[in-house]
């Protein structure tokens, strides 16, 4: 069976050995040492902030809530991908947040035909006290699913090397785009507050 066009990637699997699909549920908590209407205000600016704490991923802007990342080079068996995908940051409402993945603009089509992905992650101010001042933990929760078409001659290996083949890949993304981020939106949210980081924690996952 021969690639499936570019529009019909996520319709082809099941249908096309080739076409893999990996989804994964990750969550976390950024601490933040100030009362949880600072955060907010502070989430509410992002065009003030995700460029510079998206570095070194190449980041440009769709409108005044999107952004377009290029993610850099993902692979295993001497196959990898270089995904490019576009994010928007939706308004804050009581103390939630969402970020999806939409359209990207000019897509092409050579690209759309090796892979695909969807994002979907929520964010949760809560509340806390740290030593007796305001704090807040920002819970975040990510939906991660990404389709692949493979070379065929990948598909000849073993069903579950493959496909955990495909999970290193599917954490590799969730490190670059989120631990990292987090790490450096919480050191630029406290250093444009005069206020003293969080030690780094270890990710769970």
């Amino acid at each position: 069976m021969s690639r499936p066009p570019a529009d019909s990637l996520r319709t082809f699997h099941g249908q096309d050995p080739q076409v893999r699909c990996y989804r994964s549920h990750f969550s976390d908590c950024m601490e933040m040492r100030a009362s949880s209407a600072v955060v907010a205000s502070y989430l509410d600016r992002h065009d003030e902030w995700f460029r510079r704490c998206a570095a070194p991923m190449e980041v440009q802007a769709l409108d005044s809530q999107a952004y377009v990342l290029t993610l850099g080079r993902f692979g295993n068996f001497g196959f990898e991908v270089e995904p490019t995908i576009a994010l928007r940051l939706l308004p804050g409402h009581e103390g939630s947040y969402a970020i999806e993945t939409v359209t990207l603009p000019a897509a092409d089509p050579a690209l759309a035909a090796l892979y695909d992905v969807d994002f979907q992650a929520g964010l949760t101010l809560i509340d806390d006290v740290e030593q007796g001042r305001p704090a807040t933990c920002v819970r975040w929760e990510l939906d991660l699913t990404i389709w692949i078409s493979l070379p065929k001659v990948i598909t000849m290996l073993p069903d579950g090397l493959v496909q955990s083949s495909g999970d290193r890949l599917l954490r590799q993304i969730v490190r670059q785009i989120s631990r990292r981020l987090t790490w450096k939106v919480q050191e630029d949210f406290h250093g444009s507050h005069g206020l003293v980081c969080p030690p780094r924690r270890r990710a769970t996952f």
